[in-house]
């Protein structure tokens, strides 16, 4: 199902997004938008969640990007930003940029290769300072950058890999200066984009202003983006629909929530598309009894896939593996495949019944169920899946009890292990495999939160990865999907479906069907009013 926008009142749904307008753009006004949640910190590079990318990307740029009004991302939408061209050299492990001249940053400081260089010493950790890297994983094959002139980068890889343009293209990765240290990145974060930090109140809201010197010397039309932290999601959205917002966060309105906001602002445009997130049963590997292999086999085996997509999204979501689903995503299994692996055959009762009895193998049973703790996220969108999760677990004699934790303790808890089974909700910074496998189940991923470990699954990893030709690529991609449900890694529940809504007023809004981090720099957006 293919992200669809529409407005609400006059019910005419209209396929992808980006219709061109005959209007003309206008400069000026301020865009009101809310965030769920306060940021952890404003650096893109040690942070994993969108509360931190979608109100912190309009200050930066990066060498290249997705193109913002292609709703399908891949390496046919990427276009040129910091960077004007790019080569790949005949070995295809150097690849060299050619930069913009005449870019500054924030504070007047030029831009340059070396820029480049400091970038990406951050994201491998060798910057004093740096707190944590998720992305570093990311560029593993990346042995070194270089500042060749002030203008140009080279990328010198340890093995080809077509996807390296895929991961700059993110939203997750973009430029950071050397002249400013990863500590102030945090707080009062420079950037080369088109807004700038105005102001930050922990807790309470955020206000972007426009970069008059951008580089792009159109751009932005907008004067300011302000934003207010709001974390009750029925508030955030009573507050949209009575005019208090402009925009929505990405995807905070779920599919039932769409209802209500058609009822009473029918005049609102709402973008329901893939998430580029996945809900996910979260398994401590190093935790008895769910060391043993079969525990986690039973887990799996009691997920009710399709309740959970009817319960949270009235059928609407997505069922996959680690890979968004087809037609979302563009490395998703084919169904007849993914119908014949492991917990996801149509007959529920009958793969319960496998997993109690290796329950009941264990000595537990309805009268003496495995106690357990569930940990979830203090947000609406993990609670609800975890309450769900917690029933289809009793199915075969596991009695859960809900922990929930606040979102800026979430990430510390799951890279330490400090829990037993939780309910964890993944966000796809690219949709391609060296992304999304890489960060979450290779061996020595930071991100690998379970600390799944399979060395078979590691080389396939690394053959997907240095394979040119795409069919070929998702071969070996299916593959690796389906040793993963095999061994029970890290199942996939479901793949999310959210809505984005605004008023009519806001235009140039794209939103993206693969991915939820790669569209907010909001150069292109501008008020009809």
């Amino acid at each position: 199902m293919r992200g669809f926008s529409f407005t609400i009142g006059m019910l005419a749904a209209t396929i992808g997004l980006g219709v061109p307008t005959v209007l003309a753009q206008k400069q000026g006004g301020t865009l009101r938008v809310y965030q769920r949640e306060n940021p952890p910190s404003a650096s893109i590079l040690e942070e994993a969640t969108i509360s931190t990318a979608f109100p912190f990307s309009p200050l930066f740029n990066n060498l290249v990007k997705y193109d913002p009004q292609k709703p399908k991302e891949g390496t046919d939408t990427i276009v040129p930003e910091l960077a004007e061209s790019w080569n790949l050299d005949e070995t295809r492990t150097k690849l060299t940029f050619k930069l913009r001249t005449g870019v500054k940053w924030h504070d007047h400081k030029p831009f340059s290769a070396q820029d480049v260089v400091c970038t990406f010493d951050l994201i491998n950790g060798k910057v004093e300072g740096t707190r944590k890297s998720p992305r570093k994983i990311w560029f593993e094959n990346v042995d070194k950058v270089t500042a060749d002139t002030e203008t140009e980068a080279t990328f010198h890889l340890k093995a080809p890999q077509p996807s390296l343009l895929n991961l700059l293209a993110s939203g997750l990765t973009p430029m950071y200066p050397c002249h400013v240290s990863a500590r102030d990145m945090r707080t009062k974060p420079i950037g080369t984009g088109p807004f700038k930090l105005d102001d930050w109140k922990s807790n309470q809201s955020i206000r972007l202003v426009r970069n008059p010197d951008y580089w792009k010397k159109d751009r932005p039309y907008l004067d300011a983006i302000e934003s207010r932290i709001i974390t009750s999601r029925s508030t955030r959205i009573l507050a949209f629909m009575a005019g208090e917002f402009d925009l929505t966060t990405v995807d905070d309105v779920t599919i039932p929530l769409l209802k209500d906001v058609a009822q009473r602002t029918p005049q609102a445009v709402c973008s329901l598309n893939a998430a580029g997130t996945y809900a996910n049963l979260m398994v401590n590997h190093t935790a008895a009894p769910f060391d043993n292999p079969q525990v986690r086999l039973a887990m799996m085996l009691t997920l009710d896939r399709k309740s959970f997509t009817q319960i949270m999204g009235e059928g609407k979501l997505g069922i996959g593996g680690a890979m968004m689903p087809l037609p979302d995503g563009r490395w998703g299994m084919p169904a007849e495949f993914q119908a014949a692996l492991p917990g996801y055959a149509e007959d529920v009762e009958k793969s319960r019944a496998e997993g109690r009895k290796i329950v009941e193998g264990l000595g537990y049973s309805k009268d003496n169920p495995l106690k357990i703790k569930v940990t979830t996220r203090s947000l609406d969108s993990y609670k609800d899946a975890a309450v769900i999760l917690v029933d289809h677990l009793r199915h075969i004699h596991i009695e859960g009890e809900l922990a929930v934790a606040e979102s800026s303790a979430w990430y510390n808890i799951m890279q330490k292990k400090n829990y037993t089974v939780a309910l964890n909700v993944t966000g796809v910074g690219v949709d391609d495999p060296d992304a999304n496998l890489v960060e979450n189940f290779l061996c020595k991923s930071e991100r690998n939160f379970t600390r799944y470990c399979n060395p078979d699954v590691d080389k396939l990893i690394e053959e997907q990865s240095r394979e040119a030709d795409v069919e070929k690529r998702k071969q070996i991609v299916w593959t690796i999907e389906k040793k993963l449900v095999e061994d029970a890694a890290r199942p996939v529940i479901y793949h999310s479906r959210g809505g984005t809504c605004w008023y009519p007023q806001v235009k140039g809004i794209v939103r993206h069907d693969n991915s939820i981090y790669n569209q907010w720099r909001f150069e292109d957006v501008w008020l009809d009013k």
